[in-house]
């Protein structure tokens, strides 16, 4: 006999958006119930950004010991390493574990009670889980099932053609890899692999490498690329793959075919939102392109239904889904919120790593802004010298009437941690005179940020 429950929420969708609405949800004494078919925590926790960072931790210390081992300038000599990745797999997988066992604590914490299955929806209050002959009766319904990779018709999934799912899990390393997209999830893995040890290269369509960002800001992992050995077929278009000989078909720019042989096949050309196989299609939802359409409090063109995350389309960023489950859930709790950041950090964890926040310079101009851009480089930063890592900058776009920044970006080691500050500074309205007033600890990389900002005042002290 079927079992019906009744709940104030319901959340399909247990990643980044969903857990954080359940728990924020909770946390405000909405009744809630989250469903998830697969882990808690979603791509993001389990085959996402936090496996992605830790492969790619691997990846940097097995190269460093590597080059310690052929005589380094620090002084430090050690004999060559080898890698168990097998190992590295494990240390991987407990911190997903530790993570994910921690948000199911969360949710118990604020008593959310999770269901493990597949939704199916069947009206906007309504929704079944299929094979547990259980249906929920719901107030308000959040839409939260993420997004999956995008595949290509001519390289089906399978045998040597993988997605980031299975680049992430390896159960032995690939003599030769073909990367097949040089966006940030593309060069993330294929760097990871290359210091792992692997010959690799990448077949972008485009005229770049991560084509989303401008030149400038792309150079200094262009040329760390080709200082790593990677190979690139720019301009290049893939027709298929021989399982037979080994061999990827690509087009060179000539409309000559190429024939490049390798082990396996990376394909890594983007992500779609997640709006098949649940019956979403029942709620007749307006739509933007592939993705739902929400106004600025994530709500849907069905009253009391809404949707967050990459299930809404671009930016695809857990951090953007983190922000707006917490809002449905204090709007669910009558207070007033809106969804209207100033900016939302994007960052590639590629060698050197690159972050943008807010406007770039183009974009600036395109809004018919006019703009002072100023640069400052990590060659002339005292803690990127110490970190062998000079490569590199930090950039600010700011108003030229008013001095308002409306822009950062930087590329260099470490700069992932520098996207807060630079979050913070655009979220409050700073201007060039708030961030180069401010005393900045010395060494650090934040130096550049003061650094820039004075050098678009006229007078950088370090240059």
């Amino acid at each position: 006999m079927q079992q019906t429950l009744n709940t104030t929420l319901l959340i399909i969708g247990g990643g980044p958006g969903g857990y954080v609405a359940a728990i924020r949800a909770g946390q405000l004494g909405i009744s809630t119930i989250l469903v998830e078919g697969q882990a808690l925590g979603g791509t993001c926790l389990n085959i996402g950004c936090i496996p992605s960072k830790a492969l790619i931790h691997v990846a940097e210390q097995f190269q460093q010991t590597r080059h310690h081992s052929q005589g380094s300038a620090l002084g430090i000599n050690v004999s060559a390493p080898t890698l168990d990745i097998g190992k590295s797999v494990e240390w991987k997988d407990g911190i997903v574990d530790r993570l994910t066992t921690g948000v199911a604590a969360l949710l118990r914490k604020h008593k959310v009670q999770v269901i493990q299955g597949w939704a199916k929806v069947i009206d906007g209050k309504t929704v079944e889980i299929e094979g547990a002959d259980t249906r929920i009766q719901c107030e308000h319904l959040l839409l939260a099932s993420g997004s999956k990779s995008v595949n290509l018709p001519m390289l089906p999934l399978g045998g040597p053609i993988i997605s980031s799912t299975e680049a992430l899990a390896p159960k032995a390393l690939p003599k030769r890899l073909i990367v097949v997209g040089g966006g940030y999830i593309g060069l993330e893995l294929g760097i990871a692999y290359r210091k792992l040890g692997a010959e690799v290269s990448v077949v972008e369509a485009q005229e770049r490498i991560l084509p989303a960002y401008d030149a400038e800001l792309t150079q200094p992992v262009l040329e760390s690329v080709k200082q790593l050995g990677i190979k690139l077929y720019l301009k290049h278009s893939v027709e298929g793959f021989d399982a037979g000989t080994h061999t990827l078909q690509v087009r060179d720019p000539n409309g000559d075919s190429l024939k490049l042989e390798t082990d396996q096949v990376l394909v890594a050309v983007g992500r779609k939102p997640n709006t098949q196989g649940w019956n979403l299609e029942a709620l007749n939802l307006d739509m933007n392109g592939s993705a739902i359409r929400i106004d600025q409090r994530c709500q849907t063109s069905m009253r009391n239904v809404w949707a967050i995350g990459d299930l809404a389309g671009e930016p695809m960023l857990a951090h953007r889904a983190m922000a707006q489950g917490e809002m449905v859930a204090e709007l669910i709790a009558g207070q007033h919120r809106e969804f209207n950041p100033t900016a939302i950090a994007a960052v590639c964890f590629t060698d050197p790593e690159l972050v943008v926040v807010g406007k770039t310079p183009d974009e600036a101009k395109a809004a018919g802004l006019d703009c002072i851009v100023s640069s400052f480089p990590f060659a002339a930063n005292g803690r990127a010298m110490t970190l062998e890592s000079k490569s590199g900058f930090v950039r600010v776009v700011a108003r030229r009437d008013n001095h308002l920044i409306v822009g950062w970006q930087a590329v260099g080691v470490g700069v992932s941690e520098l996207s807060t500050a630079f979050g913070q500074s655009l979220e409050m309205g700073a201007r060039l005179e708030d961030i180069a007033g401010t005393i900045h600890a010395h060494p650090t990389l934040g130096e550049a940020v003061q650094e820039a900002a004075l050098r678009a005042l006229g007078h950088a002290l370090h240059l």
